[in-house]
């Protein structure tokens, strides 16, 4: 992993190997990030990502594996109880064009991952949200 950082956008590459999640936490946590959008595109070949189902209060999650590369992948850094938190969104496609996605739970970079960091001026925290079940903006 390494990245630049140009006033309030880092520009990171994620390497072969490292894992989506922890790269972005990483980043945050170094740079004292309390709120930004993600934007990234790349390729993986293991990732986990899941639907929630709110009568159920619970994500379906699915693990897909082989060559697949990230078509979108968006999101946002903010904060709960003062500690990093993110959201992040996935789809990538196979090799026959079929594209799945979700709720990103995990994802290991197979050749590349170029993210976007766009640092925003203020701090928005989280909040459990217990008709849903998720954890909701807080302003």
């Amino acid at each position: 992993m390494d990245y630049r950082r140009f006033n309030d956008t880092i520009l990171l590459r994620i390497d072969r190997g490292e894992e989506i999640i922890e790269a972005v936490r990483t980043v945050a946590e170094r740079e004292h990030i309390r709120l930004a959008s993600v934007e990234a595109l790349g390729a993986t070949d293991d990732f986990t990502v899941g639907v929630y189902d709110v009568a159920e209060k619970h994500y379906d999650s699915k693990t897909f594996t082989g060559p697949h590369e990230i078509v979108s992948l968006v999101g946002t850094i903010t904060e709960k109880d003062g500690a990093f938190y993110q959201h992040l969104h996935m789809s990538a496609g196979n090799a026959r064009c079929e594209v799945f996605g979700g709720h990103l739970n995990r994802a290991v970079v197979s050749a590349t991952c170029e993210m976007v960091i766009r640092i925003l001026p203020g701090v928005v925290g989280r909040r459990p949200d217990p008709e849903i079940g998720i954890n909701l903006l807080q302003f």
